[in-house]
């Protein structure tokens, strides 16, 4: 029986570390995005060009690999904040979008892997 409860355990662990963390899907993306100061400072983090919050680290550490997995082990708020954020970059900030493209998707390969999504969705980027 203990040997069970301990196999659940350790399965259990292994499928949480399948997700990303939670701890920050509160953070008020409206107030950053409305917020030349606060964006800049999230995308200085994102492009190696300033310091980072613990939650701008946490962004930057996972972006390469939600990009590589369709942000499989995203949360579903996790996926329609990455929804609004991209839309406002594309819309009303394009240099940073661009900045960032540059930085995340050199080759392009994320671009086109994920247009049809980004249609979908009414983004043009």
């Amino acid at each position: 029986m203990k040997v069970l409860i301990l196999l659940l355990l350790a399965v259990a662990c292994v499928l949480a570390d399948d997700k990303y963390t939670t701890k920050y899907d509160n953070i008020d993306l409206d107030s950053i995005l409305a917020s030349d100061r606060l964006l800049k400072n999230y995308v200085n983090c994102l492009l190696e060009k300033g310091n980072c919050t613990p939650d701008g680290r946490e962004l930057k550490d996972n972006l390469p690999d939600a990009l590589v997995t369709s942000c499989s082990k995203c949360s579903e708020k996790q996926k329609k904040g990455t929804e609004k954020v991209i839309r406002f970059l594309v819309n009303k900030k394009p240099e940073t979008w661009e900045e960032l493209k540059k930085k995340y998707d050199p080759t392009g390969e994320y671009s086109v892997k994920y247009v049809d999504d980004a249609k979908k969705q009414g983004i043009n980027a």
